[in-house]
């Protein structure tokens, strides 16, 4: 048995009218898939397919939560996913899909492994920049990081990245500062005698 044989749907099988089908992603899926990037998966996957007029529609709908590596301190972040594919599959002469949203297949083919469109949706939802929010990154890392960057005098965005990591930093330890120094500097302004 191959890795995805379970994703293989019998295509030539489905009668006319709405068939549903459901599939599970794990770990596993992603490791087969030799997707490095996802340490971890619960999605479940609800297909659609509506056969009408020798066209097979297929509408895929991912939800679950994904497992990625932060990128700022590479702990694991765990990502919502929820979305949706639509793709029409018809039998040809030759396997084509150059045309949006229409895939052909040979007439020779009883099944339509669909794995690849499962992966191929998934990786799409997940998004580009894995970051945890503010002050939940693992602390030693962001110190670490902070300490080894590579600055450029005068650089807004390092220097904003720095602040955005001191907020981490204090977020993380608890060490917020209760009030701001600038406001206590200001209320001893007030306090100073007449005449000096």
């Amino acid at each position: 048995m191959g890795k995805f044989s379970e994703f293989k749907l019998p295509l030539k099988s489905i009668p006319a009218g709405t068939q549903e089908f459901s599939y599970h992603l794990d770990k596993a899926f992603f490791v087969n898939m030799e997707d490095a990037d996802v340490r971890d998966a619960d999605v479940d996957v609800h297909l659609t397919v509506t056969h009408k007029n020798d066209v097979y529609d297929l509408v895929f709908h991912l939800t679950g939560t994904v497992t990625v590596a932060c990128d700022r301190c590479l702990d694991n972040l765990e990502l919502p996913v929820d979305t949706t594919y639509q793709v029409a599959v018809k039998y040809g002469d030759d396997y084509r899909d150059d045309a949006d949203g229409m895939i052909e297949i040979p007439e020779s083919d009883n099944f339509l492994n669909v794995a690849y469109m499962i992966h191929d949706t998934a990786a799409l939802a997940i998004p580009i920049k894995h970051v945890h929010p503010l002050g939940k990154c693992n602390r030693a890392m962001s110190t670490l990081l902070k300490k080894h960057r590579a600055h450029t005098p005068g650089d807004p965005d390092a220097e904003l990245e720095d602040e955005l990591l001191d907020g981490i930093d204090d977020a993380d330890t608890g060490e917020a500062q209760a009030t701001d120094p600038r406001w206590d500097a200001l209320r001893g302004l007030g306090s100073q005698p007449d005449g000096e």
